[in-house]
């Protein structure tokens, strides 16, 4: 507030009270004075003044300026004269004000400036606070009570001093001082991630202090002054730990409506809340039942799922596959979100990446899928599902997938205590769990009425299919889609053939007699080992392609006919290929042989040094054996002969193989897992005349025929 002297309005007699310096000391001369300088000209300046016997004041500006530094050197400290609050001070507690106490300071304003308007119409002061209090049915003792309140304060500021101030009054600070030896013993032991109660602190601390001679205050006062000593932050922070913290905060908003489909994708592992039984695979894994773990790349701007495998466990080498069904259908991301997870941080996929900060960082490290794709990887906040998008798609699916009917009985629950009462009644399938994932996903992508910034209705396949179409895509090229394959170093090609077998299958190509015996690199999908493996040397270079070699029937003839017409056609180009190495015939070297002038035969030269012949040594006999041994030898002589002439040996008479087709038909039948070899086995094997033999005499004579 700007300086003034304590009073700031002057009546023609207060003036000459006051003996003012250059002013008259009579309350005539005073007027005279005023009425020959026009002071009640000035509305600003001049006012009529309130009370009996009427008449005008005049501000201390009037005045000469003598008498204006006189008045100003008596003025006290406005911070000790004055208790109302300054301009700033006043609004910001006006601010916090409910509404009612705001809507009261307005009528008084109201009726203060009706006041003012009939006294600037000619009326004088007290007429006008009283017709203005009779028009707002208030007592005129009020309007002057409200006069005072804002006398000497500028007409835009008065709002705040004319509310009430019983509510919010100035209170005096009556906070209990408390010893500060006990007041951290309190914050010490309440302060801790236990969680302690309040009462059980304080009563620990009031026994140390009765030892150590410490003040101590009630209960309900220490709880309040630790509320004060301690922020919220700071509260929540010790006890309940720094998600909780993080919870105070809101979270950032990202916008991604100036982004395009495939623009940034982001990827994380989900493990479904069902039971599901894994057939045993051929890299040795046996047959279990377990949650399955999804890994799931989801674009950014759309909110699409668009691609997604199961595995038992998270792993880098599903990742890759993930990785590589999204380049291979919809093309090359710019921006990749990853979790944090080793999985994801695995050299294999983002090996070269400089914020890779897993494992060790070299120079020399071999560059990962992504890095090599030139696909620019962030990774988010461990622990922090906000900040990955997918975790959204994530939560709905927990409701749609992992509760679908058809997996009634196999439905876990998210956690522990929230177990279905049909818990572990059945396990659903692999094939059928990825049967309804595929379906439910696809109707992720296409369910209407999608509510984010950039889909307005519509589905996220809808948002995606639109921007994709004018968005600038990056194909990968046939070199770079075998980069996302596993690879399996180390492998040795068979010394004749330069077949390859792994994992339980073979795989041969013409090619491969040039790298028998040799050690390869076999890159390949481990989920689809029988679409063949890519064949690269131990240098990284590609050598080709390697399909796999199916078991065919024993008796099967198309595949004999397929594969001697397979043979013939090799061995002919590989008669043509001898026939292109071959310039000259062996007759030709022979011929060439014939012109070829015998050298001079050498003359044979006499040995100087002859080595001795001695007469062997005459074997000594050996000494004669007792008729106890050697009636023990003819003893063990003659019980092998006779166990080897009592044991006949049954002929093949093709029972093992009906035996075994019964047992992969019953295999069949109850949907467990049975290998491609096999099937392709029983499949040829059922069209022999063995088969359909046997099946006679099962039928004819019972089961007992395949007695032994």
């Amino acid at each position: 507030m700007s300086i003034a002297p304590n009073q700031e309005w002057w009546s023609a007699a207060e003036i000459a009270d006051a003996a003012l310096p250059d002013m008259p000391t009579t309350k005539r001369r005073v007027n005279d004075m005023a009425s020959r300088l026009g002071w009640s000209e000035s509305p600003t300046f001049a006012r009529r003044r309130a009370g009996r016997g009427g008449g005008w004041e005049y501000h201390w500006t009037l005045l000469p300026s003598r008498a204006q530094a006189l008045l100003l050197s008596q003025t006290k400290d406005a911070s000790a004269s004055d208790p109302r609050p300054d301009r700033d001070e006043a609004w910001t507690w006006f601010e916090q004000l409910p509404d009612g106490p705001k809507a009261k300071a307005r009528e008084r304003l109201r009726i203060v400036q009706l006041a003012e308007a009939f006294e600037a119409g000619g009326s004088t002061r007290h007429l006008a606070v009283i017709d203005a209090a009779g028009q707002s049915g208030v007592s005129p003792r009020s309007v002057w009570n409200w006069l005072d309140l804002i006398n000497g304060v500028r007409a835009d500021d008065r709002l705040p001093y004319l509310a009430p101030r019983h509510r919010v009054g100035q209170r005096s600070k009556r906070a209990t001082a408390i010893d500060p030896r006990f007041g951290d013993l309190l914050k010490a032991d309440y302060l801790r991630p236990e969680q302690p109660s309040f009462k059980s602190v304080y009563d620990r601390c009031v026994r140390i202090a009765a030892k150590e001679g410490l003040d101590v205050v009630p209960v309900h006062t220490a709880q309040r002054w630790i509320k004060r000593a301690v922020s919220p932050t700071a509260l929540v922070y010790a006890r309940k730990g720094y998600e909780a913290l993080k919870r105070m905060r809101p979270a950032q908003s990202r916008d991604k409506t100036a982004m395009h489909a495939l623009e940034g994708v982001n990827g994380d592992f989900h493990r479904f809340d069902v039971f599901v039984r894994f057939p045993a695979s051929s890299d040795g894994q046996p047959e279990e039942v377990m949650r399955p773990q999804m890994c799931a790349f989801q674009d950014i701007y759309s909110g699409m799922i668009l691609s997604h495998r199961i595995d038992r466990t998270p792993n880098s080498h599903c990742v890759q596959l993930t990785i590589g069904d999204l380049i291979e259908q919809w093309g090359i991301p710019e921006h990749v979100l990853l979790d944090n997870g080793r999985e994801f941080a695995a050299k294999l996929i983002t090996g070269g990446s400089k914020t890779r900060y897993r494992f060790k960082v070299k120079e020399d490290d071999p560059s990962g899928l992504l890095t090599s794709l030139g696909c620019e990887i962030h990774w988010a906040l461990p622990y922090s599902g906000q900040s990955k998008p997918i975790e959204r798609a994530f939560r709905d699916m927990c409701d749609r997938i992992a509760k679908h009917p058809a997996f009634a009985g196999a439905y876990t629950g998210n956690r522990p205590d929230a177990q279905p009462e049909n818990y572990g009644e059945t396990a659903v399938p692999l094939a059928v769990f990825k049967a309804i994932l595929d379906e439910e996903i696809a109707a992720h992508n296409a369910r209407p009425d999608r509510r984010s910034e950039v889909a307005y209705g519509r589905s996220f396949a809808d948002v995606f299919e639109e921007s994709y179409a004018n968005a600038p895509i990056r194909k990968a090229t046939a070199e770079q889609r075998r980069l996302w394959l596993m690879g399996a170093e180390g492998i040795k090609a068979n010394t004749t053939t330069g077949q390859i077998n792994f994992m339980g299958n073979r795989y041969w190509a013409d090619w491969m007699s040039e790298i028998a015996g040799q050690k390869v690199v076999a890159r390949f999908d481990r989920q689809a080992l029988w679409d063949g493996i890519h064949v690269y040397s131990t240098a990284d270079a590609y050598l080709g392609f390697a399909p796999c070699l199916v078991k065919a029937g024993f008796f099967d003839m198309d595949d004999a006919r397929a594969t001697a017409k397979a043979n013939k056609k090799w061995r002919n180009a590989q008669k043509a290929e001898l026939a292109a190495y071959r310039q000259l015939t062996v007759q030709d070297v022979a011929s060439a042989l014939s012109n070829i002038t015998p050298d001079t035969p050498i003359e044979p030269v006499e040995a100087k040094v002859v080595r001795p012949v001695f007469e062997a040594a005459k074997p000594q006999k050996s000494a004669p054996v007792s008729a106890k041994v050697a009636q023990t030898q003819t003893a063990l002589i003659a019980d092998l002969d006779s166990r080897r002439a009592s044991k006949t040996e049954r002929a093949p008479d093709g029972r093992d193989n009906f035996v075994r087709a019964r047992q992969l038909e019953a295999d069949l039948a109850a949907d467990k897992p049975v290998t491609k070899q096999q099937q392709v086995w029983l499949a040829g094997y059922q069209t022999t005349a063995e088969y359909r033999t046997w099946a006679s005499m099962v039928a004819d004579f019972g089961e007992d025929v395949l007695a032994k």
